[in-house]
């Protein structure tokens, strides 16, 4: 069933827009300067550099001191508006607002940010002021996802520092027409009927996001309530698995409403073998080799001393609740709220996002111990969730030795790696 509001052409003809009169008029975006000589609000600092590597736990000492230079990933934290946005900034065109706007005309009124890319060309140190243009690149042709029907949008952004292009950074998002969902929870989908009606098929690109211990996704976005997007999803259970261990009593956590189905990680070629692992019920925690310095969430390389190869070590099982929220709103199709999304520090010293069971949301606490156990949701989906230590239960300190379990072949590349 079409989605609400989703206009497209069904006009026929020879044509590379496969007969999409809306593409056509988002093509015509292509190439548009959407901010010419933008200027970022601050120079490169300190305050900002410090509070972003605590926030990430990089302890690089090239970070710190007078020569300090900028984390590479905050090309674009340096050209963000912050909470008072971007209107009436310098530089800035209204080639966004008009292309949203036809978007939203057609239906495709949700969004969703997908990926980004950065090229780095030379480092950013103190003191340096930010200026950068920014243009529309590129826009897909129309895409069916279990989101809905859309375009991917991908913004260009050259980033300068005291004139010299210091590097480049691609945004991606989709711009979608929420799919509709039947009483019985199948999905369907407003880009599946309108390729039909025009006698054509479209790519499906399954572009569900979800808040997994190896998320490292640099943005989020807004969606459509009906489709839970975004780092800060929960790893709950689906109205009719049933978890791996004993039964979780009603209202003892993250429970699914029946007929949604729980959005999958992502899995890339940073995070091959952390969802490989999972798999085979196993955490497993990267090492790396130069320095034996271990890292969570799954990187390609070392914060402390920068290596390149490592190895991995399975982790016990067992942690305390280091912080956590309770999720009140909005409102996702597969969860029930409230719930905790705790952020879990284990033994070995590394911490993860997960949710906490086996207790009320309203009884996790900081400090309370837990233990990993792995759920089954439904036949492809199995995810680490922590269970609250009761009574004699373990938690907080290690049941037993970590064990080592060294990649085979080429040590540094992720076994199952993807592209």
């Amino acid at each position: 069933m079409a989605g609400e509001g989703f206009a497209v052409s069904a006009g026929g003809g020879e044509r590379g827009d496969g007969g999409d009169e809306l593409l056509l008029k988002l093509r015509e975006f292509e190439g548009r300067a959407a901010t010419v000589g933008g200027v970022g609000r601050d120079p490169v600092n300190a305050p900002m550099i410090r509070h972003w590597c605590e926030a990430m736990g990089d302890a690089h000492p090239g970070y710190r001191g007078p020569d300090a230079v900028a984390p590479p990933t905050m090309l674009q934290a340096w050209t963000m508006g912050g909470l008072a946005g971007h209107a009436g900034r310098p530089g800035r065109s209204d080639t966004n607002d008009e292309l949203f706007a036809l978007l939203d005309g057609a239906g495709c009124t949700s969004v969703v940010a997908t990926d980004c890319e950065q090229e780095y060309l030379r480092p950013l140190r103190l003191g340096d002021e930010i200026t950068f243009d920014s243009m529309i690149e590129s826009v897909s042709e129309r895409k069916t996802t279990k989101l809905g029907t859309g375009y991917f949008i991908t913004t260009r952004m050259d980033v300068r520092a005291g004139g010299e292009l210091a590097g480049t950074h691609r945004f991606r998002i989709l711009k979608y027409a929420p799919a509709r969902r039947n009483p019985q929870g199948d999905e369907g989908s407003a880009g599946v009927s309108a390729a039909k009606g025009a006698g054509r098929t479209t790519d499906t690109t399954d572009t569900t996001d979800t808040a997994s211990p190896a998320d490292s996704a640099t943005a989020a976005s807004t969606a459509a309530p009906a489709a839970p997007v975004g780092p800060a999803e929960p790893v709950g259970a689906t109205g009719s698995a049933a978890p791996v261990g004993s039964a979780e009593p009603i209202g003892t956590g993250a429970t699914s409403r029946p007929g949604s189905s729980r959005p999958r990680p992502v899995v890339n070629r940073d995070n091959a073998g952390f969802w490989e692992g999972v798999g085979h019920r196993r955490l497993l925690i990267q090492r790396c080799t130069g320095c034996g310095t271990l890292r969570f969430p799954w990187l390609p390389g070392c914060n402390t001393c920068g290596g390149p190869e490592w190895d991995t070590v399975e982790a016990s099982g067992a942690g305390t609740v280091y912080s956590y929220v309770v999720m009140h709103h909005p409102s996702f199709p597969a969860f029930d709220p409230p719930y905790a999304v705790g952020l879990i520090e284990l033994v070995e010293g590394v911490r993860m996002v997960s949710n906490v069971v086996g207790v009320p949301h309203n009884r996790v606490e900081v400090g309370l111990p837990v233990r990993l156990e792995f759920r089954q949701y439904d036949e492809e989906l199995l995810l680490p969730v922590f269970r609250a230590c009761t009574g004699r239960e373990g938690g907080g300190t290690a049941g037993g030795p970590a064990t080592s379990s060294a990649k085979p072949g080429a040590v540094g590349v992720p076994s199952g790696g993807g592209s």
